[in-house]
């Protein structure tokens, strides 16, 4: 696709924001421009019928079974680069069962996700808000890095750089100048963490949310969550949103007491 086709694509995935917000956001930031051929249209009749973004990851927006076979061949025949497939879970699934017998094994696959979004202030609902969660600043880059670095490898289960770290301290520096991290802060180190990893369409997609390991338990999630959510809230979106893997029963409660509903269900295939 082309930036021409920019309009259509924002369209497709404005039919449901809260799923397709990651690939809203590339579009939005400039992607059909800087990053030509990562975006990939379904077509039927000269009309857009889906889409799929085919860079780092691979994410559907809105395919039927035609559009998965048709974007699946394609992908196929290209350089396999990406680190995972992920998105709302009946695309993914048919597009991973057509990509995996020519792709090979895979590191995990998170069939169960479910996908929460909410618009309501948690101060309406009652709960506390941590008054020491704020934006990180540029100048606390150099704490901001371990504590990314220590959720990412939690999660996905290997650290996002081996050897020099210039890469990653460079896009955890670019959420900060955005405005998209957001810390609580004791004695110079991070204790808690969350970034608006993606922002389009009046929708914030929150990520990377984390917890100093040696406070976990002790009650600082709800409202440093909460903080977050108002915070983005105030500024930046007027709904907010996120996935969690189902068998996390402590985020899925935070998430609970702090507003977010059930509005989907995503999978994620790790490569």
């Amino acid at each position: 696709m082309t930036a021409d086709d920019r309009p259509a694509a924002l369209d497709w995935c404005a039919r449901d924001r809260v799923a397709n917000v990651f690939v809203a956001a590339r579009i939005e930031e400039g992607a059909l421009r800087s990053n030509p051929g990562a975006l990939l249209g379904h077509w039927v009749d000269g009309r857009l019928d889906g889409l799929a973004w085919v860079s780092a990851n691979v994410v559907p927006v809105g395919l039927d079974d035609a559009g998965i076979a048709d974007l699946s061949a394609r992908i196929m025949r290209q350089r396999r680069q990406c680190a995972s497939i992920f998105g709302p879970s009946e695309q993914v699934l048919g597009l991973w069962n057509r990509l995996g017998p020519s792709w090979g094994p895979v590191r995990a696959v998170r069939t169960h996700q479910p996908l929460l979004a909410t618009s309501t202030r948690p101060s309406e609902l009652g709960v506390p808000i941590d008054p020491l969660v704020r934006p990180a600043r540029l100048d606390e880059l150099a704490a901001v890095v371990p504590a990314a670095a220590h959720m990412f490898t939690e999660e996905i289960g290997y650290p996002p750089y081996f050897g020099s770290d210039r890469g990653y301290r460079a896009s955890v520096a670019a959420l900060i100048r955005q405005g998209h991290t957001f810390v609580r802060v004791e004695d110079g180190e991070v204790v808690f963490k969350a970034d608006v990893g993606s922002l389009a369409l009046g929708c914030a997609q929150v990520q990377g949310v984390w917890v100093h390991p040696r406070l976990r338990g002790q009650g600082l999630a709800v409202p440093a969550m909460a903080a977050v959510v108002e915070q983005v809230l105030d500024s930046l979106a007027d709904e907010v949103s996120l996935y969690v893997n189902d068998f996390n029963a402590p985020a899925r409660a935070t998430y609970a007491r702090c507003g977010f509903r059930e509005v989907g269900a995503f999978t994620t295939v790790l490569l």
